[in-house]
């Protein structure tokens, strides 16, 4: 059994998006993959979901992406008081006409953050399944559609923490990836603590590409062409991870299906036409891993993805 190094060579991202990459490596020191993963995310038209202890970033990173990509931004904060109503919307009487008018909630946005997600009850995390997958919020017998595009970046903290509910598997398959922060290397940390607020920093980002841009590099990265042999490769994860013995269930189609878009972001933004075995490698544990649970033993989503990763060899 080989260990996979994961943490591949990250500097490689194509001319459109450079301007953008360097701007958040700028404000967000030492987290070249974490931030190649977002545009990834974000480029494969999904929900993000960033995990790690209070005061890693994790709300600097979203806010600065939403900037950056010239998004309108709303942010709510999670807690165990939240109503669905309060995410959502609901419908107010108005004396003067004497009827009810309904006001939106702060998910009609563009780029929602939901900090500390799971902090609230499962409940008001519920509220944003629909928004997440359908893009659209059913309320009082009419469906709304929501902005386009739209995005989700939830911050959670550790589940070990006061305060904290698990989020229910359907919530988390709801997000295309999950990924950790981690403490910043010495340089980068040394850099913070002598430098400017990033707070200050972060008002000085500008936006860099508007709406149309970026979905014209989503049509793209969807473009990239699939050869059978990746996709066969693809297969083969799926199928491991439902027949071994390691997980209480494998891998959905939608996960499949998860893990091919990401994957095509992932070989889009390094320049690639072609999706190629390493870029599934690449982006599958931060896309399989939070999808699985271990039947014996606690491990992190990116060890789940690299169990399967270690196990499946390349077909040839």
């Amino acid at each position: 059994m080989t260990s996979l190094n994961l943490h591949l060579e990250t500097q490689s991202v194509r001319s459109e998006l450079q301007p953008v990459y360097q701007q958040l490596n700028q404000l967000i020191l030492g987290k070249e993959l974490q931030i190649k993963l977002s545009l990834t995310c974000l480029l494969a038209n999904g929900h993000l979901l960033l995990e790690d202890l209070p005061g890693m970033g994790k709300t600097v990173l979203s806010h600065s992406l939403a900037k950056v990509l010239g998004l309108d931004y709303n942010r709510v904060q999670f807690t165990n008081d939240l109503l669905p109503a309060d995410l959502l919307g609901a419908s107010i009487y108005q004396a003067q006409s004497q009827s009810f008018h309904f006001v939106e909630g702060p998910v009609f946005t563009q780029f929602l953050l939901a900090d500390e997600i799971n902090r609230a009850t499962p409940k008001t995390q519920s509220a944003l399944l629909e928004a997440m997958e359908e893009r659209q919020v059913s309320l009082e017998g009419e469906t709304r559609p929501l902005p386009q595009p739209f995005f989700v970046i939830a911050t959670q903290n550790p589940a070990e923490q006061i305060g904290t509910a698990p989020l229910p598997e359907s919530q988390l398959d709801r997000f295309l990836m999950r990924i950790q922060m981690g403490y910043p290397v010495k340089a980068a940390e040394l850099e913070i603590l002598a430098g400017e607020s990033r707070r200050d920093l972060l008002n000085q980002v500008e936006s860099l590409i508007d709406i149309e841009q970026l979905e014209q590099y989503q049509k793209q990265a969807n473009r990239v062409v699939c050869s059978e042999t990746a996709l066969a490769y693809l297969y083969e994860l799926l199928q491991f991870s439902r027949e071994s013995n390691h997980f209480t269930n494998g891998l959905s189609t939608r996960a499949g299906l998860a893990l091919l878009n990401a994957a095509k972001a992932w070989a889009w933004l390094e320049g690639s036409k072609h999706l190629l075995p390493v870029h599934i490698q690449t982006v599958f544990p931060y896309v399989a891993g939070h999808r699985l649970q271990r039947i014996s033993g606690a491990c992190s989503p990116v060890e789940n993805g690299q169990l399967i990763l270690e196990q499946v060899a390349v077909p040839r």
